[in-house]
């Protein structure tokens, strides 16, 4: 088909897609007006909640506030435990010299000695040995008319004698409330001089007698003294008995 007619029909075949889109939007519904040409959908669902906002930034600090009124008290708590021993400090300073104290009075000393000699020769077996040459008895606790020793201070004694042999042997003991405690014995040397010694420490009560006797049966006194050789007894306290005083 051509001429006129031909380009006429062309047009109104281009022209008409054109009207029906022009139509169609005709059609559609004003989401702000209401509902007249068309039905409305179903509602939807809620939709999920949005994840947290990041914390916003710190506020700056504010003026500081008035002091608050003290609280009350509280209860006084339970003492803890005792804590380790701490170490020694340093030693101080000396301090001061004290005044000189007032004279005390005067402790009592307690005294107990002899020392004697023999005179007589030669002594007689089985008794005491009176040895009468006094060298101390301040005293007066040795008595020379018995040779016996008597204790007036309670406490520990040392004894002791040296005696010279001559003669005969010699056998002697130290007798302490009439029984023998120590013994001696020495042979005698034709022709010569010889010496017999002994000593002991005794704890004595008072009213106990200490001597020096010859034993035994025979020829055994050959105890002997001269003017250039002696034979002595000898005895002292130590130390007394505190707890009688």
């Amino acid at each position: 088909m051509r001429g006129p007619a031909g380009i006429l029909l062309c047009s109104l075949l281009l022209v008409a897609p054109h009207c029906r889109e022009v139509d169609a939007q005709d059609d559609e519904p004003d989401p702000k007006m209401p509902c007249a040409k068309w039905m409305g959908g179903a509602p939807g669902y809620p939709g999920h909640n949005g994840l947290p906002g990041r914390d916003g930034k710190d506020g700056k600090d504010g003026l500081k506030g008035e002091k608050g009124d003290a609280g009350a008290p509280g209860p006084v708590g339970e003492p803890g435990a005792i804590g380790p021993i701490g170490k020694t400090g340093l030693p101080g300073a000396p301090g001061f010299t004290g005044l000189k104290g007032e004279k005390g009075e005067g402790a009592f000393v307690h005294r107990s000695a002899f020392s004697v000699g023999l005179t007589e020769r030669p002594p007689a077996p089985n008794v005491p040995i009176r040895f009468s040459k006094i060298f101390y008895n301040e005293q007066g606790h040795y008595d020379a008319s018995t040779g016996k020793f008597l204790c007036n201070v309670p406490g520990t004694y040392y004894f002791a004698y040296h005696l010279t042999v001559y003669l005969a042997d010699v056998k002697v003991s130290l007798y302490k409330k009439g029984k023998a405690v120590i013994f001696t014995y020495d042979q005698f040397q034709n022709n010569n001089v010889d010496q017999a010694s002994g000593s002991v420490l005794l704890h004595l009560s008072s009213g106990d007698e200490v001597w020096l006797q010859v034993y035994g049966n025979g020829n055994n006194n050959g105890v002997y003294a001269d003017n250039v050789n002696d034979s002595t007894f000898m005895g002292f306290l130590l130390y007394p008995d505190m707890g009688d005083y």
